[in-house]
């Protein structure tokens, strides 16, 4: 059984994935305002992955003979000012993901959790894959410039993007 300091951090975690979703959603709807359905379908994608995370751990949660806890969400920020500042503070938004992770697993590691640390580990791999994500649309948003050519190729590479859950969670 985990301790009652990682199950309320595990459940901090939880509640934040699911805020993670909402943060996607909003830089979802700044891009279908501005008829950018294919950036838009990026962020709806990446919030459906959100949601996925924090049933994970609702599930591990469960699984060890804890009780996931939900709590309310702040609100989100909205004032996206280009699909690029949406990127930028996607990432920011995944590095401070990976910062609480990190968290986790440290305290897992203290007090020698090591079923936690198993399951903590596909998630800081995951983090990794995430950041990665983002810093590459980052860089291809800065190339393209003021190339709408190359901005639409991309805008319409990610609307095929979907997500189906991995075979390894």
């Amino acid at each position: 059984m985990v301790s009652d300091n990682l199950l309320k951090e595990l459940n901090e975690q939880l509640n934040f994935e699911f805020y993670s979703a909402h943060v996607y959603v909003a830089m979802a709807a700044y891009c279908s305002s501005e008829n950018l359905d294919g950036f838009a379908n990026f962020f709806l994608v990446q919030a459906e992955e959100e949601r996925f995370h924090a049933m994970k751990i609702y599930n591990y949660i469960n699984a060890v003979g804890a009780r996931a806890t939900i709590s309310g969400m702040g609100d989100v920020f909205n004032g996206y000012e280009s699909v690029l500042d949406c990127y930028k503070k996607g990432l920011k938004h995944e590095k401070e993901n990976t910062r609480r992770f990190y968290k986790l697993m440290d305290i897992a590691m203290e007090e020698r959790e090591h079923a936690t640390i198993g399951f903590l580990k596909w998630f800081i791999d995951e983090q990794v894959e995430e950041e990665d994500t983002f810093e590459k649309l980052i860089q291809k948003l800065k190339r393209i410039d003021k190339d709408s050519s190359a901005f639409y190729a991309l805008e319409q590479e990610l609307a095929t993007r979907v997500f189906t859950p991995p075979a390894n969670a």
